[in-house]
């Protein structure tokens, strides 16, 4: 009797059996041109070195670092000039506390300055152009006991009628000791001196009246001199109104008032 076969009983294919069938089945992939395969379609992770890496910030975060740059200059320059006033506070509080020294120890005193006498000479008032020659005498008094004053050159004296210029000098260079009275004389002249007719009318009226008003404007250098040391230079202006009697050569002063100033650098006694 035949046996039969049953078809589990048949030999079942091997793994390699149908790895091999299916690799002669399977497509194989193309390669391009260049022979260099192309990887299949897929995510990929891609590392990069930290020091290769460039940030950009966001717009935000520049408009905050913008603000930020512009507060901090801000608080830079603010802090650049309060130390420059400081520093100018303190300059001028040791000025101060010196100039107080001084004042203490030398009791400065202000000069004193009068005119004592006018002497005009070649005024003619029968023409429209004058040049008249005036010699005017001025005194200085300094009553200070250890202050002396040194009047330096490029001064100058003018003397005007009614604001018309009438001549112009300067003053001598010259020291004055503590407690001293200096009296000096400056000649003054005017050429060509071109009055307009209302200007020589009320010239010759005040000459009539024998009150002729006269305004005397002196302008002096000085450098103050304490033992052997001397200041910076001091410009004095004298502006003194003067009436005299007559324009000649034996005139008298009927009244005069005189006003005086100091400029000290930037500032005005």
């Amino acid at each position: 009797m035949a046996d039969r076969v049953h078809p589990h009983d048949s030999p079942s294919p091997t793994v390699s059996q149908i790895d091999s069938s299916d690799a002669a089945v399977a497509p194989k992939p193309s390669l391009p041109p260049d022979g260099k395969p192309v990887p299949p379609p897929g995510t990929y992770v891609i590392k990069i070195p930290k020091d290769q890496i460039y940030r950009v910030p966001p717009p935000e975060n520049a408009r905050r670092f913008a603000k930020y740059t512009d507060k901090k200059s801000k608080r830079s320059f603010c802090c650049c000039f309060s130390w420059f006033i400081g520093v100018l506070f303190i300059i001028a509080l040791l000025i101060g506390i010196a100039a107080g020294v001084l004042y203490l120890v030398f009791k400065p005193k202000s000069p004193h300055y009068s005119i004592d006498h006018i002497g005009i000479k070649a005024m003619n008032l029968t023409t429209a152009v004058i040049s008249p020659e005036f010699n005017i005498t001025v005194k200085a008094d300094n009553p200070n006991d250890r202050i002396g004053i040194r009047y330096e050159t490029d001064s100058s004296a003018e003397i005007f009628f009614k604001g018309v210029k009438l001549c112009d000098g300067a003053l001598p260079a010259f020291y004055q000791p503590p407690k001293n009275i200096t009296v000096f004389m400056t000649p003054l002249k005017g050429n060509g001196i071109k009055l307009k007719s209302e200007d020589e009318k009320a010239l010759v009226d005040a000459q009539t009246k024998r009150q002729v008003p006269l305004n005397v404007k002196l302008v002096a250098p000085v450098k103050i001199k304490v033992g052997s040391v001397e200041s910076w230079k001091i410009t004095v202006k004298i502006d003194c109104d003067v009436t005299v009697d007559q324009l000649t050569v034996q005139s008298k002063i009927l009244s005069k008032k005189c006003n005086y100033k100091l400029d000290l650098w930037l500032f005005k006694i």
